[in-house]
């Protein structure tokens, strides 16, 4: 995966594109926003990802915005001191797929670029998602295990495609209220635990193996591996 970091902190550009070579990808680092365009516009990109306050005080989002404008689908995560929802919305809406406030642990970093990019890989060609003996068809939008059909609702289905997109890897309370929920409701709100006890009832009760796993005080896991 080739990964370009526009950050201009120094220590946290360092920590970043450390920590994702270790992980076998490649990166490459800018840490002013004119730089950071030039080479996001002229590079081929799997990956971005972008701090909202550089140098002279300009805002990652017009870096983004700039992209959108010229055609440039590459997946963006925009990384920001500044935590406010309506600042977060701001970066949805002005075209980032997702966005990470400061200070955060490097796995959850690592954990959404990887999903991003696994996302932007799987829109073109994959029409279905499987594990163990459980199938999502993700053009009719129906579910089913064991050849039985599964009713899902529409919050529902997309909680289980986030996760089967992500299977074997934790994904936390707050990467699913940012990819299934938007925004919408409070990290403390018990909606994720309700939601993920409701789905589990309908594709693990009278199946086997269990598939949706609590990983405690982190998150949960779609796997067929017995925990």
């Amino acid at each position: 995966m080739r990964c370009l970091v526009i950050e201009d902190e120094v220590d946290t550009s360092r920590y970043i594109c450390n920590g994702l070579k270790e992980a076998g990808h490649e990166v490459a680092a800018c840490r002013d926003s004119a730089d950071g365009l030039n080479r996001a516009m002229t590079e081929a990109w799997d990956v971005i990802i972008l701090d909202r306050m550089l140098p002279n005080d300009v805002d990652g989002l017009s870096i983004l915005t700039t992209l959108r404008g010229i055609g440039k689908t590459t997946p963006v995560l925009i990384l920001s001191a500044l935590a406010g929802l309506d600042e977060r919305v701001r970066g949805l809406r002005g075209g980032c797929d997702d966005y990470l406030t400061k200070p955060f642990a490097f796995s959850e970093l690592a954990a959404r670029v990887e999903a991003l990019y696994r996302r932007a890989s799987a829109r073109d060609d994959v029409r279905e998602l499987r594990i163990a003996n459980l199938r999502a068809d993700l053009t009719k939008r129906t579910v089913e295990r064991d050849g039985k059909t599964i009713t899902l609702q529409p919050r529902e289905f997309r909680l289980l495609v986030y996760l089967l997109l992500n299977q074997e890897q934790v994904v936390t309370r707050t990467m699913l209220l940012e990819a299934v929920w938007d925004y919408r409701f409070d990290p403390q709100t018990n909606v994720i635990d309700v939601q993920i006890s409701r789905l589990r009832n309908k594709i693990d009760n009278g199946f086997a193996p269990p598939l949706i796993h609590t990983v405690r005080g982190v998150g949960y896991m779609i796997s067929a591996a017995p925990r």
